[in-house]
């Protein structure tokens, strides 16, 4: 069997074109004629030997053999891009105050922190998960140097858009066929006051002229997602971090107002990162783009980490 040597530039830049949405957009991050990119992806199917991408429309999606690669070449560029990062700073030291916002914590934390500590076992971190609005003003206050958290409208000196990403209605996994009936209120389940998602449930159904009630409020995500697996009410949220008893309701179902983008951000305490803090968000947000659902509109934010 001929033993394949694939070009991580090339894999480079198919996974920055996945990520991105576009391969237009990829050209340019990667500072490339978009037919040098067209080039490169054409070698990685010859390398492949065995298509990567099928017409769908009027653009390309992945065929099953492109999505086994797609996995395999993050992998292979995480390790590369670790490996450089270990040596150019073996010396990397010090500590640095890191905050995400919740339904990042199980689903970019463990990730981010493997990864980050691989590389730099010398540097101390210090992780808050929370609320959008409590990781903000801790930034502000000079308490977290990094923040990845919802927009919740508070002006931030030094914060960048990463991505927008969906809200949805969310509901437990088991179908629901009907919901309230002769004008009943939908039971929500959210956070206790102040909460942006809270706020924008609420407002969205004053909006739709749609009544609700508050079946159920927590202070802990944990006890959001209990409440609404159980069948107390509807919540919202994104795509991202839910677990498998419950799921987003499909538009349209249940004739539930359409919600609107949220906005990612990633808050900072100075113009400027130190070494220690610009690496670990530079891992951070390569982490949070990988985790974006399918249909989010991520940024070009990469080069801006200083």
């Amino acid at each position: 069997m001929r033993r394949i040597t694939f070009d991580l530039d090339v894999l480079r830049t198919f996974v920055t074109g996945m990520e991105l949405g576009s391969f237009a957009k990829a050209a340019e991050r990667l500072g490339r004629s978009t037919s040098a990119v067209s080039a490169q992806l054409k070698k990685l199917e010859e390398q492949a030997d065995t298509p990567i991408f099928r017409k769908a429309g009027r653009g390309l999606a992945l065929t099953e053999a492109g999505e086994t690669m797609l996995g395999y070449a993050r992998r292979l560029i995480e390790l590369n891009d670790e490996a450089a990062s270990a040596i150019r700073d073996v010396e990397l030291e010090g500590w640095v105050r890191l905050g995400l916002q919740e339904d990042f914590g199980e689903a970019v934390l463990p990730d981010v922190l493997g990864r980050f500590a691989r590389a730099h076992p010398k540097v101390r971190i210090e992780a808050r998960i929370g609320r959008s609005h409590e990781l903000a003003e801790r930034v502000l206050a000079g308490n977290l140097d990094i923040a990845l958290a919802w927009h919740d409208g508070m002006a931030l000196p030094y914060s960048r858009h990463v991505a927008d990403v969906q809200a949805r209605w969310i509901g437990p996994a088991k179908p629901i066929e009907a919901g309230p009936s002769n004008g009943e209120p939908l039971p929500l389940v959210v956070f206790e006051a102040p909460c942006l998602l809270r706020t924008v449930a609420t407002e969205t159904l004053d909006r739709a002229g749609m009544p609700w009630r508050m079946a159920f409020s927590s202070p802990s995500l944990g006890g959001i997602w209990a409440a609404v697996a159980a069948g107390l009410g509807l919540t919202i949220r994104t795509d991202i971090g839910l677990p498998a008893n419950l799921r987003a309701i499909p538009p349209g179902v249940l004739h539930l107002p359409a919600l609107p983008k949220m906005a990612l951000h990633l808050h900072q305490k100075d113009a400027e990162l130190d070494p220690v803090a610009a690496r670990l968000a530079e891992i951070l947000l390569q982490a949070a783009v990988e985790t974006l659902p399918e249909g989010a509109q991520a940024y070009d934010v990469f080069r801006k980490v200083a």
